[in-house]
């Protein structure tokens, strides 16, 4: 747990904050946050090596936006070969979604955020498959539907329904060919670097609080005297060194963690790794076709593909507009950030990690051959696979476009030797003095409950406390509980969330 001393304040220049956190994403801001609720008086430093905030994962066109709450997330419901479908992912990263909004509703309701449809806005969730795919998406549907967490959704094989749900979907589709789709109401659209960006100008206005942009950290290691970290940062725009100490540091530079993390040489960091997986849009410039579709709809992923490229057409609401995009085509880069370095990856390697990413590649022949396949794609390749979306869909509508680029955990396993992991990870100290965030989806939409887990880790004596207790059950009233348990708590909560949201 975190050394006792953390919350004795000092009286010392702000090269000696309490607390630093690494990356100006979702993360850091709903992390920061969280701890200026609980402990106002912390002296917390950011830094961000690029010169905005939320410029990488977190910005609206390097994500799906898509509120991940596993309504249309099909990857979130695996069926094995014996034709049992596991929803236990969804229906832990559908709650995680409900404890993301009412954190969002407790920031609305005192101010600290204003206009909540910059940065959410309701927009259905549907899943589609076609073919012999029937089957498993009405047995999703039977089985999810029992949780309070998917009251609402609709099935239909109707064709006549589905024309009035998708009708660019549907139209000039072989009549003959059998489609399902489920449906949710409740489903939102959400622009994370919008909010990311309202969450750091409140930020601003606390007390004790600085955020350095085009500063990065370049070296981390811990003082043996006091055990804090110390940290050397550059400026980027000028080159001036300075040295930063602290007693607690959060690494949550997305793409950028890992080669962080491995600088602290904590054991509990041993043997990850990350696999770096890029991503493409089509963007749709042609209007008329944008107003036709009202939703996100996601299919089933091919196979080898990893859970980032599933299939999907979306509406999304960027800065005011509403815009049309399908993939993401997956792609490979040796970068663990959009705007990082062709170094990333050989730099990541070490002793400890090489086995195990040796062994990971090794045992994901598929995933490699698909992203060569997705990288050698041509534009008439790209048009074959939005065409099973879209058959009406002409090239000269649609614009490739770079989306975000994400690395993928891989870690140590005893029976495989490395294994690919395609969720997200906290790392930290046996002491909790550090903590840093591994991996990607579901991400920016589970940030609340990522760092309510970060704060049980690294916090654990403060989050007992009875001051601590009732001040996160105030900023999440379900806090402690389980909303998929109880369908009056979680039809009330939904119901109070989406007054606020203006959903």
């Amino acid at each position: 747990m975190l050394i006792s001393h953390l919350f004795h304040r000092h009286h010392e220049p702000t090269s000696h904050p309490d607390v630093v956190l690494i990356g100006a994403g979702i993360m850091s801001a709903t992390l920061g946050i969280l701890l200026k609720e609980l402990h106002p008086s912390l002296k917390i430093e950011i830094y961000e090596r690029l010169d905005v905030i939320a410029g990488e994962s977190s910005d609206a066109w390097n994500n799906a936006g898509t509120g991940h709450s596993a309504f249309c997330e099909l990857n979130y419901t695996p069926q094995d070969e014996a034709g049992d479908i596991d929803i236990s992912k969804a229906l832990k990263i559908a709650e995680s979604f409900e404890v993301s909004k009412q954190f969002w509703t407790y920031l609305l309701e005192k101010g600290c955020l204003r206009e909540p449809k910059t940065f959410i806005n309701s927009t259905p969730h549907m899943s589609i498959v076609w073919d012999e795919n029937l089957p498993y998406l009405k047995q999703r549907f039977e089985q999810l539907i029992q949780s309070p967490l998917f009251e609402g959704m609709s099935y239909s094989e109707d064709k006549e329904q589905l024309k009035q749900w998708i009708p660019l979907i549907m139209q000039g589709r072989n009549p003959s060919q059998p489609v399902a789709v489920t449906r949710m109401e409740l489903g939102t659209d959400m622009n994370f670097g919008a909010l990311t960006r309202a969450l750091f100008a409140h930020l601003e206005t606390l007390a004790d609080v600085r955020i350095h942009l085009s500063h990065e950290v370049h070296f981390i290691e811990r003082r043996k005297k006091d055990m804090h970290w110390e940290l050397e940062v550059v400026d980027r725009a000028s080159g001036q060194k300075r040295t930063i100490e602290t007693k607690f540091l959060f690494i949550g530079a997305g793409g950028g963690s890992l080669p962080l993390l491995e600088q602290t040489e904590i054991p509990e960091a041993a043997g990850y790794g990350g696999f770096p997986v890029s991503g493409q849009w089509l963007v749709c410039q042609n209007e008329a076709v944008i107003q036709q579709h009202a939703a996100k709809v996601y299919g089933k992923a091919e196979v080898g593909a990893p859970p980032m490229s599933v299939p999907h057409l979306d509406t999304r609401i960027i800065d005011g507009k509403k815009a049309l995009l399908f993939g993401p085509y997956a792609g490979f880069s040796t970068k663990f950030l959009k705007h990082g370095s062709l170094t990333d990856l050989p730099e990541s390697l070490q002793v400890d990690n090489i086995l195990p990413m040796l062994s990971a590649g090794l045992h994901n022949i598929p995933l490699t051959k698909y992203l060569i396949d997705q990288v050698l794609q041509s534009p008439e390749d790209r048009l074959e696979a939005l065409r099973k979306f879209v058959p009406t869909a002409v090239l000269e509508d649609w614009t490739l476009e770079e989306a975000g680029q994400r690395v993928q955990i891989i870690k140590k396993d005893r029976d495989q030797g490395g294994k690919l992991e395609f969720g997200t990870e906290i790392v930290n100290s046996a002491d909790g003095s550090v903590a840093a965030l591994l991996g990607a989806s579901p991400g920016a939409s589970t940030a609340v409950s990522i760092m309510l887990d970060l704060l049980q880790r690294c916090f654990h004596d403060q989050v007992h406390t009875v001051e601590w207790q009732a001040k996160l059950q105030e900023m999440i009233p379900s806090y402690g509980l389980a909303l998929g348990k109880d369908r009056e708590l979680c039809g009330r909560i939904r119901k109070h969330t989406s007054a606020v949201l203006g959903l």
